[in-house]
């Protein structure tokens, strides 16, 4: 990958990354970039960085806050804090007792008050293995997710894994929630409550860590991705 900026809409920008494996499973990876109302830079997932990214980052504000979203998004926090001294680390649930690397503060079920301007925030809760921060850019309309919808690129992967992703229920262009992340939902009705108050909001694009985002009817792709919640 190339590692090179993509602007999405103002004040909102994607970089993929190389691809990594986690528990053996090769996962593409994105980093979501938005510039806040006061001018600093927000990134979410921070992908692997090259001196070119971080310069063209350089170039667009300061960098203030580097987002870990859930307890398996923090492999390249420790380098982006190391480079940005000054910006402050936050950490998604379950991840700090996780790793040992520096996070100032662990994200909150509403908006922290230093991005409430321009974010929306909540945590998908239910699972016993993984819950996430979800974020909404509201004035590009965007949704920003991590782990719990996925829509991985078929022609990425070779027949075994692209088989898997699909059994799954990942792959392009009918991605959604992975199925083995469903069957770890103990709470139904947080996942619900959680699903319930992102449908809520007022967004139409869709921007993922892993897969090929949805640039419009992003809502309709959502509620589908999660009806199996209603399920008996």
């Amino acid at each position: 990958m190339s590692q090179t900026l993509l602007e999405l809409d103002e004040d909102l920008w994607i970089v993929d990354g190389p691809r990594v494996r986690m528990l053996g499973i090769p996962f593409p990876t994105r980093m979501t970039i938005v510039r806040l109302s006061d001018g600093g830079l927000w990134l979410h997932s921070p992908v692997e960085a090259n001196e070119r990214l971080l310069v063209a980052l350089e170039e667009l504000g300061p960098v203030r806050h580097l987002v870990a979203p859930n307890k398996f998004h923090h492999l390249f926090i420790r380098e982006w804090a190391e480079r940005f001294p000054y910006a402050t680390t936050w950490a998604g649930p379950q991840l700090r007792e996780r790793v040992d690397v520096r996070f100032d503060h662990e994200l909150g079920d509403r908006a922290e008050a230093c991005w409430a301007l321009d974010l929306d925030q909540l945590l998908f809760i239910g699972s016993r293995v993984l819950a996430e921060a979800v974020f909404l850019h509201r004035p590009s309309r965007s949704l920003i997710v991590t782990d719990i919808i996925q829509n991985h690129e078929p022609g990425a992967d070779g027949l075994l894994w692209r088989t898997i992703k699909r059994l799954n229920g990942v792959s392009a262009p009918d991605g959604g929630a992975p199925k083995d992340w469903q069957r770890t939902i103990r709470d139904r009705d947080a996942a619900r409550r959680a699903r319930d108050r992102m449908l809520t909001w007022d967004f139409d694009r869709l921007v993922l860590a892993h897969g090929r985002w949805i640039e419009r009817d992003a809502h309709t792709y959502v509620e589908r991705a999660f009806a199996w919640l209603d399920a008996p």
